[in-house]
């Protein structure tokens, strides 16, 4: 018995060593190839690449495009995250409560997290149709006219926002909730003993023990905000006037779209580096030990 487990434990690191080695390489190397084509000029992935150097990346950095696609990305990246957050937190208290039919809302919170993306784009398309949208009529009902919601770069931003929220708050909700169940009732007890109210245990309790996971959850959630693609895209390809392009989107218009490979691997490489400088400063101010020691 006891060599049956030795194998079986051999069997299970092996296995685990292989898919993180299949991981790695599934990651590795696209973004080596990337960062490879940056320093390449290439109008498609099979034809003759001239070598050019960092000329690729002081060209891009010299267009005022890029610098408006990261501010695009930085304001979308932090609005969808602040929203995200707040309202997270604020679904998982509500549903930390005990109420007549809180697992059939409990599932049901989760929904838009596991709808397609390209369905939940094709659903805001759908609302927001300048002739038959549902909230269109609405607003026309309400004496507030016809709103040109993808025409309007405030309100097209506004759009993509609001789908984004409305997308991924389920995750961040579900991930507080998780973290509000872990937190001793006693910590409550003693605080209203101390005549602490409501809001102040909101402050001094709950905030201080949903903060690991609220560290954690922002670094996520930036990553992916600020590398999300499929959801503006697909609602408004960048547009209107480039009012909702971001590095990911700028990127994939100058690989694909004007032939322009090393220009936009050198666009995709830069935005890595942001995010990799991100993610350094994020473990500089909250080390690993820190987290682990709070739990």
């Amino acid at each position: 018995m006891q060599g049956f487990r030795t194998s079986s434990d051999k069997v299970l690191k092996w296995a685990f060593i292989a898919s993180v080695s299949v991981v790695l390489l599934l990651i590795l190397l696209p973004v080596l190839h990337a960062i490879q084509l940056s320093f390449y000029h290439s109008e498609s992935f099979v034809s003759n690449k001239s070598w050019v150097g960092l000329g690729n990346y002081a060209r891009i950095l010299n267009e005022m495009i890029f610098w408006k696609a990261l501010s695009v990305g930085l304001i979308f990246g932090c609005l969808t995250i602040i929203l995200q957050v707040c309202l997270g937190i604020a679904f998982a208290l509500f549903l930390d409560r005990n109420f007549p039919g809180l697992p059939i809302i409990r599932g049901l919170v989760i929904l838009p997290y596991l709808l397609p993306t390209v369905v939940v784009a094709l659903a805001f398309q759908w609302m927001l149709d300048g002739t038959l949208g549902l909230l269109t009529i609405w607003s026309e009902q309400l004496g507030l006219g016809r709103p040109s919601w993808f025409e309007n770069p405030y309100l097209a931003m506004t759009v993509v926002i609001v789908a984004s929220v409305w997308t991924w708050t389920p995750f961040v909700t579900v991930s507080f909730l998780a973290a509000l169940q872990t937190i001793p009732k006693s910590l409550y007890e003693s605080a209203k003993v101390d005549g602490a109210g409501m809001w102040s245990r909101f402050w001094h309790v709950t905030i201080p023990m949903l903060l690991p996971m609220l560290m954690v959850i922002i670094l996520l959630r930036s990553i992916w905000m600020f590398n999300k693609f499929d959801i503006i895209w697909l609602l408004t390809k960048g547009g209107p006037s480039s009012a909702t392009e971001h590095l990911p989107i700028l990127a994939y218009r100058r690989a694909f779209l004007q032939y322009d490979v090393g220009g936009g691997a050198a666009v995709a490489t830069l935005s890595f580096l942001l995010l990799s400088l991100l993610i350094l400063v994020y473990f500089y101010y909250y080390p690993l030990e820190e987290k682990e020691s709070s739990h």
